[in-house]
């Protein structure tokens, strides 16, 4: 009976293929690590009711204090918070399943270094996770577990181990009995049924906020009927965690205090690759088939031997580790620049340059393969994964190109850092450790791996100041820490915790009505009129706690029952502006910004009397703001697609930020935009303002939005019903069904406020553009009277330029008048630089000013040498043919002062010079050259330096050639000095 169930539920499921996994069951072939993937993804799905979701990008959504999405949980985080907005989709999920790309490398975890010295720490993995939002809970969620890895994966049960929070005293938290409870009733035994401390079987998202305890499954590679239970949680290699299942139920206060969750939710995560280790009947994540391939192709690509699986002593030459970590670094290059993370030089972007440039120089230095071997091992990486995240498929050429050209580069520094710790070895004293800044700059800005740093410098014997370096480090990671991170919440009166939020909800307050930030019209001159609103107040917030009043003076965050405040979302600034208390039209509320936390909408205010709920209030925002962040975000939409039209539509968006005086746009690209190109948008953006377009706004169903044909749409939850914004075609017009319309002008989802017309942009000029990274470029741009002011200034600019052309072109035969001619290009450059003007009159100025600056600098010399050929024609007739030439002569500079000597020495080989020049302003200038026939016992610093230090100066240069400068008043003992030292080497 119970075999004939088992095989019906196995049929239920419909799982295409069979596989023995145990050792002792041994002959059928092992499942592949895709179905694999697929059997967790149809467990949950079709036999559980589970909601199947792709994966999240691994670049994180709306959280700027993580580098990658490195956990399956990330993307339900405002869930968890309380913070999701309970019109989003996210909001309606309760049972969901997914596959989560995750990336492990940079902040808090961190495996990059780890990476190649053992079998299974990777960059990236894959995260099987399961998620209940107030559904089930433990009982279920440990029956569907154990359900999984003893029926359908047909692991053998005397092989598993399972955890549980042994409770903490301290905490007042007393053991987790209900879970030990729920695994003896599934069949269990005692002795596998373990109690651990809250180290390892207490789940925390950070310092604050929800936590709980977990329950993790353990797998006994040995088995063989012998009890591993002392091995659990032991470091062994044996016997490794492949499930851990969190309960959240308890939520981490600022005071170190636990509080209970006033919703219970499931979070679990069981690593793709070290279950596919279990079930393939292998000892090492890279022996599976998610990495064998991936093996092979270096195999043929390089000249070393056949990977052996070796570690630590036994790999000779570190040839074993190399193949882990090209294999794991090409994985984790091929997801993130799939999903926008391209190597760059800071944040993740800089994490990825160094995982990239880790894996060449593995490739170069260990493997011994010819440059191209890493972006040649896309394709096999994309057979692998390209399934799963068909992404990567359609981006595969994109990640060879962006690899090929970031290798080229690293190869380049290589040869420059090894050239920089050659010269800085040569330079070192005897005995002493290598300098910890050369160190840091290596690292930082040639992007040098330290562990490379540590192996040149060990194979010349020499060890790194490694406490001076750690102290770089911890200076480098205080700056960068120094400030609130973009993003990140600002004040504790705006953002509601995950308690009060429970509480609002529990209480019924209802969700804030913002629509009337959208009620505003265009009146009869042209002029916006927006609308008067009255609300009540509902709740205040204050020090994480809600409050029916606060007295005069306090900062507070005011909930009401609606607004027509803007929050702060969808990359535009929040609105201000004030409420007044109605009866009292002389005491104002200044609202200081507004954000948006599950549904609610919070105005920060500092109370100038005492504020209680229930208050009835009017509220009137900064309409001058307002109106300058609607102009700006509108003209954004119009910069996107002009972006489109002329750069071509794989352009996509990939971040946007609308201010009342400007506009921030980031987006694909495949090189830099050419000044034609700018132009080529600005003129686009400019004849849509002048048709004076209609902006036409709906809210319209997620998924009927979602149908449109070339709707444009950035990665983050939208709202259902979703706002639709379209320029010049109504948005029902849109909707029809098989419509291309939106190809042809801007529909866009956004929730952000917009002009009615386009022709109130009036202007547009963008102001910058540079590329953040390989493959994306960012734009500034502003509008109406700052684009017109932006213009103005580029003319003037312009006529400049023009001016210091055309006197350029005169002949100017005076060095001074060339000089501050040069001296006038480089202030202009700087100007230029520097000034709000349209980005493609920038481009072409500075194209122009450094052509003039070439000009000027080759006619100052030019002029230098005509001058210095007579100065040395009349040394030379003075000096004819003796061995040495000293004396003092009148200079404008030591550049002059140099070419004079240089003449004299070319035209007499066999001459020693050396040349004072004494200034106006009390300093003398030196330059020497000895002849080639004097070395090596002459030598020009040694010279320099004993003349200079007698006119207490200094000095430097080589053996042939040097210069220096010292003070007049020692000039006559430096002419003796010069002349003594001279006749004491020939």
């Amino acid at each position: 009976m119970a075999a004939a169930a088992r095989l019906r539920r196995r049929l239920l499921l419909e799982v295409p293929w069979r596989w023995r996994c145990s050792p002792r069951r041994g002959g059928a072939a092992c499942p592949s690590a895709g179905q694999i993937r697929a059997a967790f993804l149809r467990f949950f799905e079709e036999r559980h009711g589970h909601r199947r979701l792709p994966s999240a990008p691994v670049r994180p959504r709306g959280d700027p204090r993580l580098l990658f999405v490195n956990a399956g949980m990330n993307q339900f985080k405002p869930i968890f918070l309380g913070t999701v907005h309970p019109r989003s989709e996210l909001a309606q999920h309760r049972r969901v399943v997914n596959s989560q790309k995750c990336v492990r490398a940079g902040g808090k975890h961190n495996d990059l270094e780890d990476v190649g010295r053992d079998t299974y720490h990777h960059t990236f993995f894959e995260m099987l996770g399961n998620w209940s939002f107030g559904d089930y809970f433990k009982e279920e969620a440990c029956s569907m577990a154990w359900e999984l890895l003893t029926e359908v994966y047909e692991i053998p049960r005397d092989r598993l181990y399972v955890t549980y929070f042994g409770g903490d005293p301290s905490l007042g938290l007393s053991a987790d009995e209900e879970c030990r409870d729920v695994w003896l009733r599934l069949g269990v035994p005692a002795s596998h049924v373990l109690p651990f401390s809250l180290k390892d079987n207490f789940w925390e998202m950070g310092d604050t906020g929800p936590c709980g305890p977990c329950t993790e499954i353990h797998y006994d590679h040995v088995g063989g009927g012998r009890n591993a239970a002392a091995l659990v949680n032991q470091g062994s290699p044996d016997v490794v965690e492949i499930w851990n299942l969190v309960f959240m139920q308890y939520s981490r206060e600022v005071e170190g205090n636990l509080l209970p969750l006033p919703q219970h939710h499931v979070d679990t995560g069981m690593g793709l690759e070290r279950l596919v280790t279990v079930l393939q009947n292998k000892r090492s994540n890279y022996d599976t088939d998610l990495f064998t391939p991936i093996l092979d192709a270096i195999h043929k690509g390089c000249r070393a031997p056949r990977y052996q699986g070796l570690v630590g002593n036994a790999d000779v030459g570190h040839v074993n580790m190399a193949y882990r970590v090209v294999a794991d670094h090409v994985r984790t290059l091929c997801v993130c620049i799939t999903d926008g993370i391209y190597p760059g030089f800071s944040g993740a972007e800089l994490v990825l340059r160094r995982i990239l440039r880790r894996a060449v120089r593995f490739c170069s230095e260990v493997l011994q393969a010819p440059p191209g071997l890493l972006a040649s091992l896309v394709p096999t990486v994309v057979e692998v994964l390209g399934d799963a995240y068909p992404e990567l498929t359609r981006n595969a050429n994109q990640i060879k190109d962006i690899i090929n050209e970031n290798e080229a580069a690293f190869l380049s520094s290589l040869e420059r850092g090894r050239r920089i710790i050659e010269r800085t070895v040569q330079q070192m004293e005897p005995s002493t450790n290598f300098p910890a800044e050369v160190a840091w700059s290596l690292y930082g800005s040639l992007g040098f791996p330290l562990d490379l740093i540590d192996l040149m410098l060990e194979e010349k014997g020499i060890s790194l100041d490694s406490a001076a370096f750690n102290e770089l480090v911890l200076e480098d990671a205080k700056r960068k820490a120094g400030g609130p991170q973009a993003g990140e919440p600002g004040s504790t009166n705006t953002h509601l915790d995950v308690h009060s939020l429970a509480r609002l909800q529990g209480s019924r307050v209802p969700a804030t009505d913002d629509s009337p930030k959208y009620a505003y019209a265009l009146g009869q001159h042209g002029h916006y009129e927006f609308s008067p609103c009255q609300a009540t107040v509902l709740m205040l917030y204050r020090d994480q706690c809600l409050q029916k009043e606060v007295g005069a003076g306090q900062r507070c965050g005011v909930i009401l029952d609606r607004t027509n405040f803007y929050a702060q979302q969808g990359g535009q600034d929040s609105d201000q502006g004030y409420m007044i208390r109605l009866g009292q039209q002389d005491v104002l509320f200044p609202v200081e910004s507004v954000h948006l936390c599950g549904g609610y909408v919070i105005h920060e205010v500092t109370a100038v009397e005492t504020l209680r709920a229930g208050d009835q209030v009017q509220l009137f925002v900064d309409e001058a703001r307002r109106l300058a962040c609607m102009t700006n975000h509108t003209a954004t939409h119009l910069l996107n697609f002009a972006l489109r039209r002329v750069l071509g539509d794989s352009t996509e968006q990939r971040g946007s930020h609308v201010t009342p005086e400007r506009l921030r746009f980031d987006f694909d690209t495949k090189g830099h935009v050419t000044v034609e190109q700018l132009q080529q948008v600005e003129q686009v953006v400019q004849d849509l303002i002048q048709k004076n377009e209609v902006v036409h706004m709906a809210e319209v169903p997620l998924t009927l939005a979602r149908r449109v044909e070339g709707l444009r749409a950035v990665d983050e939850g939208y709202p259902d019903p979703v706002r639709i914004v379209s320029l010049g075609l109504p948005v029902e017009n849109v909707l029809t069904c098989d419509s291309k319309a939106a190809m042809q002008t801007s529909v866009e989802l956004c929730c952000g406020t917009h002009l009615l017309q386009t022709g109130s942009v009036e202007d547009l000029a963008i102001i910058s553009e540079r590329q953040l990274v390989k493959g994306i470029s960012r734009v500034i741009a502003v509008t109406g009277g700052r684009a017109k002011e932006a213009r103005e200034v580029g003319q003037c600019l312009a006529m400049e330029v023009d001016s210091v052309s055309l006197r350029m072109k005169q002949r100017v035969t005076s060095i001074p008048e060339m000089q501050n001619l040069s001296k006038e290009v480089g202030h202009l450059t700087k100007v230029v630089a520097s000034t709000a003007m349209p980005q493609w009159q920038r481009k072409e100025l500075q194209t122009i000013l450094k052509a003039l600056q070439r000009t000027a600098n080759t006619a100052v010399k030019k002029l230098e040498l005509q001058q210095a050929e007579k100065v040395a024609q009349i040394l030379l007739a003075k000096y004819c043919n003796q061995p040495v030439i000293i004396d003092t002569i009148p200079a404008d500079s030591l550049s002059i002062l140099m070419k004079v000597v240089n003449q004299l020495c070319d035209k007499s080989p066999g001459t020693s010079v050396l040349l004072l020049s004494p200034q106006a302003s009390g300093e003398v200038l030196c330059a020497c050259q000895v002849s080639k026939s004097c070395l090596p016992g002459f030598s020009a610093a040694d010279w320099a330096v004993a003349v200079c230090t007698q006119m207490e100066g200094r000095a430097g240069g080589s053996p042939i050639v040097a210069k220096g400068s010292g003070n007049a008043k020692g000039m006559q003992g430096a002419l003796t000095t010069a002349l003594e030292f001279a006749q004491s080497k020939l």
